[in-house]
C-alpha cells in the first residue's frame, strides 16, 4: 500500500478540497462581513424604497399675505423590472396622450446612463413630471394593466398675485451640477433657481421621507416592508415672511407699466425692503409647470431682457441725486459750510453749466432746492485742492481718495454683502489708480474730473444703492444691509456713517425745499412732509435716464425711495411721480390721487412699450 502511487495522491487530494473550502469561507466572510456591496444588492433586489417629497415652505408678505403656496402635480415613474413583457406600449401612450415616437425618445433618455446616472431596472425611474391631474386621470384609471408603472404625487408653486417675479424667484429641475454638489438631489428633483427660491432653498424644500416596499421571490411588490418601521416621512419646507407689501409692490409695477425702470422701498430704521420692481417682469406663474423650458427661452430670448434684475443689477449715474452726497462729504471735510455761497450765471456757467435761472449767489439750501450744478462743482473743487496738489499730485491724490473713501460709506461702489439679495452689482466709484492710468500719474486735476460733482462721468449705481443711499440720509448717519426675510433681523448689520450728524440735518432740510419749492413740488402732498431729490443722468446709449430719491415723513421717516425710468429725459417729469405715489400708499394705505395714478399709469415715454411677459 505504501508503494502504491493512488495512496499518495490522496493528501494531495484533500489538500486541494482544504483550500477550496478555507477560500470559500474567506470569501463569504468577506461577502457578509466586510464587503456590504452585495448584501447591499440583495437587498435592493428584495426591496423598493420610493421617495416621498416635501412640500416647500409657503411664502408670506410682511402683512401676512399669501405670495407663494403649493399645487399637486404628478410623475409616471417605472421600474423596469416589474414591467410586463410584452408591454402595451400603444395602450400606455393612449393613456398619457403621447405619441410612439415621444414614448421611444423618453425611454431612449431615461436609460442613456451619461443623461441619467441613477439608472437601474430596480428602482423607479422618472418616465414622465409635471403632469397635471387631468393629464394622469386615463391612466390612473388603467394602471391595473400596466405592472411596474407608478403615479407619484409631488407639488408644484403657485402664485396668488401676478407680481414679484423678480423678488421671489422660481423652482427649477435640477441639473447635474446640482446633483454633483448636493446629494440631496437625484434626477428628476427641484430647486430654487433664481430670488428667494434660491437664496433660501436649504429652508423653503424641506425633508424627503422614504417608503420601503418588499418583493416576493419572483420580484412584485407586496406591499411595506417591516410593516413600514423603516419608513420616513417627509418634513414639509419652513415657511417664510419677507419683507416686501405686496400692496407697494403691485402698485410700483404699475406705474411703470409700459416703461423701462425700477422701483426700490426700504424702511429706513430696518433695512426691510418694501418693494423691489423690475420693469419689464414676467408674471410668475409662466415659470411653473411643463411650459416653463419653452417660456423661460422666450424671455431669455427677449431684446427687452425681462429676465435681467434692474434693481440690483444695472448700473446708471445717479446724476443729481449724488449732489445729497457730494454735499455730505464737502461739509464734512470743511470744504465748505452751511453759509457757503457760489455764484451761478445759469446757462452761461462754465466750466459746468447750470439748467435752472435762479440767481446768483447761490447759497447752500438754495443749491439742493434748486439742484444748481455751478455750486456742487466748486464745493468738489474746493474739496480736492483744498492742500493743494502736491509733488507728483499726491496732496491733491490723497484728498480724492478720501473723497472716495467718505462715498463709498453710503454702500455705492460695492456690493452688500452681508445681504440675501443673490444678483447684484457694484456699480463704481473710480480709483486715483484708474485715472492714474487714463490721464498719467500727473495727467488729471479737479477739472479733468469735474464730472463727477454733479453725479456723472464714471460713477455709476444701482437703484437699490440708490434707495439705501436715500435710507441712509432719512436715518441721518447709518444704514441697515438692505434685506428680504423678516425673519431673520439684520439690525445688527448696521452700518454707519463717519459724517457729523448735524450736516444730515442740513441736507435733509434742502431736500425737503425740494418737495416745497424745487423741481419735485408739483407730486408732494401737502398733508405728507416728504424730503427728496430728482436727477436726470445724461445717457451716452440714448435719452437720458430720469431719477428721484426720497423719503417721508421727513421728521420721522418710514420709507425710503428711489425710482429709475429709462431713457425717459427728466428726473422730476416721470420717476417723481413714482415714488411720491408709492410714499402716498405705503404711509396712508390707499392713493387719493386717482386721476393722477392713472394718467401716469398710462404714460409712455420716447421709446418702444414694454410689456409683462
Amino acid at each position: 500500500m505504501i508503494n502504491d502511487p493512488h495512496y499518495r495522491r490522496r493528501y494531495v487530494i484533500s489538500g486541494i478540497a482544504i483550500v477550496i473550502v478555507v477560500t470559500y469561507i474567506i470569501r463569504l466572510f468577506y461577502l457578509q462581513v466586510i464587503d456590504q456591496s452585495t448584501a447591499d444588492q440583495a437587498d435592493n433586489n428584495a426591496l423598493v424604497r420610493q421617495t416621498i417629497y416635501p412640500s416647500r415652505g409657503l411664502i408670506y408678505d410682511r402683512n401676512g399675505e399669501l405670495l407663494v403656496f403649493n399645487q399637486p402635480i404628478y410623475d409616471v415613474t417605472m421600474i423596469l423590472r416589474d414591467m410586463s413583457k410584452p408591454f402595451d406600449t400603444l395602450s400606455f401612450c393612449r393613456c398619457l396622450n403621447i405619441s410612439r415616437e415621444e414614448y421611444e425618445t423618453r425611454m431612449a433618455d431615461m436609460k442613456d446612463t451619461k443623461k441619467n446616472k441613477g439608472f437601474s431596472t430596480w428602482t423607479p425611474q422618472v418616465f414622465m413630471n409635471q403632469l397635471k391631474k387631468e393629464d394622469v386621470a386615463a391612466l390612473q384609471e388603467a394602471l391595473y394593466m400596466f405592472p411596474g408603472i407608478h403615479i407619484r404625487k409631488r407639488t408644484l408653486r403657485d402664485y396668488t398675485y401676478d407680481a414679484a417675479a423678480h423678488v421671489l424667484g422660481s423652482v427649477g429641475e435640477v441639473n447635474q451640477n446640482d446633483i454633483d454638489r448636493d446629494d440631496y438631489y437625484a434626477r428628476g428633483d427641484y430647486s430654487g433657481r433664481d430670488g428667494l427660491e434660491y437664496t433660501y432653498e436649504k429652508q423653503l424644500r424641506g425633508e424627503k421621507g422614504v417608503q420601503v416596499l418588499m418583493r416576493d421571490s419572483r420580484g412584485r411588490l407586496q406591499g411595506s416592508y417591516q410593516e413600514g418601521r423603516l419608513d420616513q416621512p417627509a418634513k414639509a419646507g419652513t415657511d417664510m415672511q419677507v419683507t416686501i407689501d405686496i400692496k407697494l409692490q403691485m402698485l410700483a409695477e404699475e406705474l411703470l407699466h409700459n416703461k423701462m425702470g425700477s422701483a426700490v422701498a426700504i424702511e429706513p430704521k430696518t433695512g426691510e425692503i418694501l418693494a423691489l420692481v423690475s420693469n419689464p417682469a414676467w408674471n410668475p406663474k409662466v415659470l411653473v409647470g411643463k411650459e416653463r423650458g419653452a417660456n423661460y427661452s422666450r424671455l431669455l430670448n427677449d431684446p427687452s431682457q425681462p429676465l435681467y434684475n434692474r434693481a440690483t443689477q444695472a448700473t446708471y449715474p445717479p446724476g443729481s441725486t449724488f449732489k445729497t452726497i457730494q454735499a455730505l462729504v464737502c461739509l464734512d471735510q470743511g470744504a465748505i459750510t452751511p453759509n457757503t455761497l457760489y455764484p451761478c450765471s445759469g446757462p452761461q456757467s462754465t466750466p459746468i453749466k447750470c439748467t435752472h435761472h435762479h440767481g446768483s449767489p447761490v447759497a447752500f439750501d438754495r443749491a439742493i432746492e434748486q439742484s444748481c450744478n455751478p455750486y456742487f462743482w466748486c464745493a468738489f473743487r474746493d474739496l480736492l485742492q483744498k492742500d493743494g496738489y502736491g509733488k507728483d499730485n499726491k496732496d491733491f491724490k490723497h484728498r480724492y481718495e478720501l473723497w472716495r473713501n467718505a462715498v463709498m460709506e453710503f454702500g455705492l461702489g460695492q456690493k452688500f454683502s452681508d445681504t440675501d439679495l443673490s444678483e447684484q452689482s457694484s456699480g463704481k466709484v473710480p480709483t486715483s489708480k484708474e485715472y492714474d492710468k487714463t490721464y498719467g500719474p500727473v495727467g488729471w486735476k479737479a477739472i479733468t474730473i469735474r464730472s463727477l460733482s454733479i453725479g456723472q462721468g464714471e460713477i455709476l449705481v444701482t437703484p437699490l444703492q440708490l434707495a439705501n443711499q436715500a435710507a441712509a440720509i432719512a436715518n441721518e448717519g447709518y444704514y441697515i444691509t438692505p434685506h428680504l426675510n423678516k425673519n431673520d433681523s439684520m439690525l445688527t448689520h448696521r452700518h454707519d456713517i463717519a459724517i457729523q450728524k448735524k450736516y444730515f440735518k442740513e441736507v435733509k432740510n434742502g431736500m425737503m425745499r425740494v418737495m416745497q419749492y424745487g423741481t419735485g413740488r408739483h407730486y408732494a402732498i401737502d398733508s405728507l412732509h416728504m424730503a427728496g431729490k430728482t436727477g436726470t443722468a445724461q445717457n451716452p446709449h440714448g435719452n437720458d435716464h430720469a431719477i428721484f430719491i426720497g423719503f417721508a415723513p421727513a421728521e420721522d421717516p418710514q420709507i425710503a425711495v428711489a425710482v429709475v425710468v429709462e431713457n425717459a429725459g427728466f428726473g422730476a417729469t416721470w420717476a417723481a411721480p413714482v415714488a411720491c405715489l408709492m410714499m402716498e400708499q405705503y404711509l396712508n394705505g390707499d392713493i387719493k390721487r386717482k386721476e393722477m395714478r392713472k394718467q401716469y399709469r398710462e404714460k409712455e415715454p420716447p421709446h418702444a412699450s414694454v410689456k409683462k411677459q
